[in-house]
């Protein structure tokens, strides 16, 4: 169990968040709902950028989201894991078309898991106050995000910062917005971290197509291009490792929501539509699919929250903690998305209906830093199979 457990009044162990994290919740939950309703989620999706810069604006000024899990000497909140998973939550849930994930989740957490002051002085508090959108970019063209399937090449230069990339990094989160990028290369001591900034020489960006338009992704080319080291060059595989761990957690927690409002979705069309005479919900097919949707998506949270305070607390279980929730969370998301498809019937397979939006979120999320099978196979390691 965790080091330090958190216990209830009665002296019972919770992972549950707590008053005032419930107050971040609904403080977050109606933000989206004035800012992030559906339709709006669909004039983003079908634009170039992807999100509204006056709504990014406002989550950092207003609510002071990017800042939540930055510590305060670096500009931040000085909140911990934990309150970012309770708003990624709410983001899942709502579809949230921001590039949140790739700069607070991401992008802080690369440059908080290194030992580089100096980088974390320059870097966060612009990441903090939402004026620094970072990514992380780290898988290329194979879509491997193992750290042994990087090719792209960093090599000492002349010239600012003393390094140049050579290559390329595909399925960067937000990678057409970012204004920096921490770029994950080979050096010959091993796997470096560099940040390049988006107005770097030898950079070049190619928005990609992809099933899931609600989160953009993008393929960076590096020519030659001038980049800072961050940390020891050669030194980055526990952070990065530990940024992976972290950010697996994240996207279970935002996988919740976004199974959550797919079962509210499934229970509430079973209540209103009516067939021979009676609602379906009264079936015992659908009123069994709704059943078993609950036990997934109450099981997925309580994976998702023991990770969340494995996180919070830097608990020693955090790797498999995160891959098991990371696992858990994936099935149980797409297979509620599925199923809220299943239970619309007809409306549900059409552009106009908002559960193909789920359906592809969760997809895509299952990909993300690697699918159920290689995030069980990570977890039979931790526990020594």
């Amino acid at each position: 169990m965790l080091d330090q457990p958190f216990d209830d009044a009665d002296g019972s162990m919770s992972f549950a968040p707590s008053a005032e994290q419930e107050e971040l919740r609904l403080a977050v939950r109606r933000f989206l709902a004035d800012k992030s309703p559906p339709a709006e989620v669909r004039r983003l999706m079908a634009s170039v950028a992807g999100y509204d810069p006056v709504v990014w604006r406002q989550m950092a000024d207003q609510l002071g989201l990017q800042a939540l899990a930055i510590p305060e000497e670096h500009g931040g909140a000085g909140f911990g894991f934990f309150e970012l998973v309770v708003v990624l939550e709410e983001m899942g849930a709502a579809l949230l078309c921001a590039p949140f994930f790739a700069s607070a989740v991401l992008g802080a957490h690369a440059l908080l898991t290194s030992a580089d002051e100096e980088a974390k002085a320059r870097w966060l508090p612009g990441i903090a106050s939402g004026q620094t959108i970072a990514t992380l970019a780290l898988i290329e063209d194979s879509g491997r995000w193992e750290l042994g399937a990087v090719e792209l090449r960093a090599r000492r230069a002349s010239g600012p910062g003393g390094w140049v990339l050579d290559g390329h990094k595909s399925f960067v989160l937000d990678g057409h917005v970012a204004t920096l990028v921490l770029v994950v290369a080979r050096t010959e001591d091993g796997l470096g971290l560099f940040a390049v900034e988006d107005d770097a020489p030898g950079l070049a960006c190619t928005p990609l197509l992809t099933m899931d338009q609600t989160r953009k992704q993008a393929r960076l080319e590096f020519s030659a291009t001038p980049a800072q080291p961050v940390g020891a060059p050669g030194g980055a595989a526990y952070g990065i490792t530990k940024t992976l761990e972290l950010a697996a957690v994240a996207l279970a927690a935002e996988q919740v929501g976004g199974a959550q409002r797919c079962l509210d979705s499934s229970v509430e069309h079973a209540k209103t539509r009516v067939q021979f005479g009676r609602p379906i919900g009264s079936f015992q097919a659908i009123k069994h699919k709704c059943a078993d949707l609950l036990c997934e998506v109450e099981s997925a949270r309580s994976a998702a929250y023991y990770a969340g305070r494995a996180a919070a607390e830097d608990s020693e279980e955090l790797p498999v903690a995160a891959h098991l929730a990371k696992s858990y969370c994936s099935e149980a998301y797409f297979h509620a998305a599925a199923e809220n498809v299943q239970i619309h019937g007809g409306i549900g397979f059409t552009w106009e209906h908002d559960a193909h939006l789920y359906l592809k979120r969760a997809k895509s999320s299952e990909l993300l830093f690697g699918d159920p099978a290689s995030h069980r196979e990570l977890l039979a390691r931790h526990l020594g199979l």
